[in-house]
């Protein structure tokens, strides 16, 4: 048995307010989101994404706020859990019914809002995506610059650090300019007006869920974005202190380093993952190698997006659709929602529960040991083995044929594996 160095639990910045106070000021930033949630949720009206004009107008009517704040109030809410979204009426989120009771509540869900502010904030007309991604990757440097400080920091110096940092992104990725340029140009090769404003525009974003104040000509971490940013670096901390390094692996890397795992800590592995990479850009990853051939990585990208939390939820729902992924969707969705993980399998069709089971039967199969794949048949939702035979047969996962072949080799029941090897060879001939 391996020990490992224990760290002391780390201490925030001196000055950093008590939890309470932090919650008090989350509490404030989302204080119009709360109101928009409470009355989207209060059972009697109905809510979309984003919210229709005549309930825009009833909102703003029933809260006296503008359309325009009750919009901004409505995607905060969504944002930070408040509020969820179940076909055309919205419901309550978990966040919502703690707020007033739990402070630790309240900071996840405002730090949520506080890595989704590039979706708050609408990105300038006419700049390429590119470009506006590229900003959101290098805003993590500009945010640890504003911590290190512990003050304020005037805008040359954070567009100095924006180039410098999308240089290094274009050096990266091997981008050189090329031909005749006739704007002044930064490190990078982009156009120094153009980071200026994609700074600007990230300023403002930040500054629109409280994490940091602007003034004339420079900026300044508020005590909410001064502990979020700390909590982030921290956590980067951890992770690069860990044998595996997962912090700069790829997804596909750093979920096959978290394999074998307990829950806890790979919980704080993928939290420490996710600290260093834009949300956005990291719930791709993470989808992206759900979608791939290795059925133990799904699961575990699933396992990583729900630390994610809100800022995935949209994205999660958008994959529902997609058969490899519907299960994992299914029940990331329903615990967003608050269903006990125990009950959670109930979401699922019996096609849907087989698909699920044969796929997780995959991944043991290509990591585990046998006896692991001969106790997932107590699993099955069938209960007899004939029966799951035959509806393993009906669905049509890839793996169906190398998922039976496995299990018959494995169980110690001549009888059973003769059956299991039977509905294997019927599989790979197409037979009944």
């Amino acid at each position: 048995m391996t020990t490992r160095r224990t760290r002391p639990a780390p201490r925030p910045p001196e000055g950093t307010p008590p939890p309470a106070e932090l919650a008090r000021q989350a509490r404030a930033v989302l204080a119009d989101a709360v109101r928009i949630a409470h009355w989207a949720a209060d059972g009697t009206s109905t809510a979309s994404a984003p919210l229709a004009a005549q309930a825009l107008e009833r909102a703003a009517a029933a809260l006296e706020l503008s359309p325009a704040q009750v919009r901004a109030g409505w995607d905060r809410a969504r944002l930070a859990g408040l509020v969820e979204l179940h076909g055309d009426t919205a419901r309550p989120g978990w966040r919502l019914r703690a707020w007033d009771r739990d402070d630790s509540a309240v900071l996840r869900g405002w730090v949520a809002l506080f890595d989704a502010w590039s979706l708050v904030h609408a990105s300038p007309d006419g700049i390429e995506a590119t470009a506006v991604a590229e900003a959101v990757e290098a805003v993590p440097q500009v945010l640890s610059l504003l911590q290190l400080s512990a003050g304020a920091v005037t805008v040359p110096a954070l567009l100095d650090l924006l180039g410098q940092r999308v240089a290094e992104l274009h050096e990266e990725r091997c981008e050189v300019p090329y031909g005749p340029q006739d704007q002044p140009v930064s490190a990078g090769g982009r156009s120094a007006d153009l980071n200026a404003l994609l700074l600007d525009w990230a300023l403002e974003g930040l500054a629109s869920v409280g994490a940091l104040t602007l003034g004339a000509g420079h900026a300044t971490l508020t005590p909410l974005g001064n502990w979020a940013v700390w909590v982030k670096l921290e956590q980067i901390c951890v992770a690069a202190q860990s044998p595996a390094g997962n912090i700069e692996q790829s997804a596909a890397d750093m979920l096959l380093g978290c394999a074998r795992l307990t829950p806890g800590p790979a919980r704080a592995e993928y939290r420490a993952w996710l600290a260093a990479r834009p949300v956005g850009s990291a719930v791709a990853e993470l989808l992206a190698v759900a979608r791939g051939e290795d059925a133990l990585l799904r699961g575990l990208a699933f396992e990583a997006l729900r630390v994610v939390g809100a800022p995935a939820e949209p994205v999660v729902r958008s994959v529902v659709t997609e058969a490899p992924l519907r299960p994992y969707a299914l029940l990331w969705l329903a615990e967003y929602e608050g269903t006990d993980p125990d009950d959670a399998q109930d979401v699922l069709s019996r096609e849907e529960a087989t698909w699920l089971w044969v796929d997780t039967a995959a991944a043991v199969a290509d990591h585990g040991e046998t006896g692991l794949l001969v106790r997932h048949l107590d699993s099955a939702v069938q209960g007899t083995v004939p029966a799951l035979l035959d509806e393993v047969r009906a669905v049509g996962h890839p793996r169906t044929v190398q998922v039976l072949v496995a299990l018959a080799a494995a169980h110690p029941d001549p009888a059973l594996a003769k059956a299991v090897r039977r509905a294997a060879f019927q599989v790979h001939t197409g037979g009944a």
